[in-house]
């Protein structure tokens, strides 16, 4: 099957959930399909990364770079007309350009386009050729909570954002035959009749590469992982640092916490101290997961499935979550992984429970592992996706 696929953003180095998502399904996809692929980026890319990416796209490989000038515009424009910002931020009309002349001169058989944040370059072709829209998660519920949490000048903005995505989602479905999302928790947010129509497509976990490792010295107590710079991100860092971490060393005096990942916003960087390591970019982030004894991921916002809790999972690591990221994996309390709702002095005593508790924490890491690698796989997961196109 000839296959167009539409990416907002390049799908390597893997620093992104959407990346992720991207890059393992390409991988499975390409083993039988022949791919020519569309990405949109604001930032160099480096050779490595293109050369990582390549070998996936037999058929083709078209990068458009966004720059400054153009996404003000942009953004001004959809800002004008009512679309969402995130829309405005990623339509570009040389992109729109070379989106249609790939529809024209490759003629694909089905065309996958990943976020809506890309629906706005198919929109008119709707109907003309079959096409599958994978929502992810759902922008416009992480926008609305977000909203609530924001400094007060900053909220009618934020708000004015998340009424638009969320009729924006609901728009951009009838464009598509297929529709994905990441769970069900999301699927029940998108406001359409017809919602229970979108097929849960899971990600995966690359159990060869997130393995437990040899016994390692463990420098730190509590872990927190992922992209630094997002905002969902950026306040549970905040959270386990600032009210969850001080609760834990009235317990467990000198308890050390290791925040890791990509590109640390200012007030991440500003947590640092003699108890907390604000890493940044870790080149293998094997190396952090090994080096830790809890992993803690107290989301109050946000929406989708939580990748840092399969990776920490995968590496037989116990964790410590809320019921937000929960809903989206699925795993048992008190087996899996432990919830707890999201408030400092509850999630605390579940952090000081696994260390203090080393069996304890050695019997929740062991299922948690074995959960993991039966539930979440890439090859499972894009079958899914596969049959969809078919």
């Amino acid at each position: 099957m000839k296959l167009l696929v539409l990416l907002s953003r390049f799908p390597y180095p893997l620093d992104k959930g959407d990346k992720l998502r991207a890059y393992h399904q390409l991988r499975y996809l390409a083993e039988r399909h022949e791919i020519c692929l569309f990405a949109l980026t604001d930032e160099d890319i480096a050779v490595e990364a293109k050369a990582a990416v390549r070998p996936l796209c037999r058929a083709g490989l078209v990068v458009h770079r966004l720059r400054r000038p153009g996404i003000a515009r942009n953004m001004a424009r959809a800002l004008g007309v009512g679309r969402p910002l995130q829309v405005g931020y990623f339509h570009n009309a040389l992109a729109q350009r070379q989106v249609d002349g790939l529809l024209r001169d490759f003629r694909p058989d089905h065309v996958y386009c990943q976020l809506i944040r890309m629906a706005e370059y198919l929109r008119s072709h709707a109907g003309q050729v079959p096409m599958t829209l994978d929502y992810m998660d759902v922008f416009s519920a992480g926008m609305a909570r977000r909203a609530t949490q924001a400094p007060l000048w900053q909220r009618p903005v934020l708000a004015l954002e998340a009424r638009r995505l969320l009729d924006y989602e609901a728009q951009a479905f009838n464009w598509f035959r297929h529709h994905t999302i990441i769970s069900d928790q999301d699927r029940q947010l998108i406001q359409h009749p017809s919602r229970d129509q979108i097929e849960i497509v899971l990600n995966g976990i690359d159990t060869d590469f997130f393995q437990p490792q040899p016994t390692t010295a463990k420098e730190y107590d509590v872990l927190f992982s992922g992209n630094m710079s997002y905002h969902p991100n950026v306040d549970a860092a905040c959270f386990l640092a600032e009210e969850i971490m001080p609760l834990v060393r009235k317990q467990r005096p000198g308890a050390r916490l290791l925040i890791a990942g990509t590109t640390p916003a200012p007030r991440v960087q500003a947590l640092a101290s003699a108890h907390v390591v604000v890493s940044g970019w870790v080149p293998d982030i094997r190396a952090a997961y090994a080096a830790a004894r809890v992993f803690a991921a107290p989301m109050r916002v946000g929406t989708g499935l939580q990748n840092k809790l399969l990776e920490a999972m995968a590496m037989c690591l116990p964790c410590v979550t809320t019921p937000l990221a929960n809903n989206a994996l699925g795993g048992r309390e008190g087996q899996e992984l432990l919830v707890a709702p999201a408030a400092a002095t509850a999630l605390a005593a579940a952090i000081t429970g696994l260390l203090e508790g080393e069996l304890y924490a050695e019997s929740i890491a062991r299922r948690g592992h074995l959960f993991v690698q039966q539930r979440f796989t890439w090859a499972g997961a894009t079958a899914r996706l596969e049959a969809l196109f078919d």
